[in-house]
């Protein structure tokens, strides 16, 4: 599945998850529920929670009395969401891990090469 789709299930999904964006290590992002820049600002201030989580982090919640901000990294690629005040955090970490994977392009299959041992 593309990582437009997997954020659209996710958030047809999620009844909490506001608006997300698929992102790797460097900020780039590659799909997102939200306007180009609104998703660079918020793949930028999710990479930067993660950084200040430490490098071992891979997931983080930052809550304030308005909402939520989530974000889950799986090698170098990253997922964020935001969410209104007081979501279920256990769900809303599945649901993001949940969405990165089904966003993960597809594996190429190796064919072994048949020999013939006449």
């Amino acid at each position: 599945m593309d990582a437009t789709q997997a954020l659209a299930d996710l958030t047809e999904i999620s009844s909490q998850v506001e608006a997300a964006v698929l992102f790797d290590e460097g900020g780039g992002v590659a799909a997102s529920t939200l306007s180009d820049d609104a998703a660079a600002a918020l793949a930028h201030a999710a990479g930067r929670l993660l950084d200040r989580a430490g490098t071992s982090a891979t997931q983080v919640e930052a809550a304030t009395p308005d909402g939520s901000v989530f974000v889950v990294r799986e090698g170098s690629r990253c997922i964020a969401a935001t969410t209104g005040p007081d979501p279920t955090t256990g769900l809303v970490f599945y649901d993001l891990k949940s969405a990165l994977q089904d966003a993960e392009p597809p594996k190429r299959r190796r064919t072994r090469k048949a020999t013939d041992e006449a």
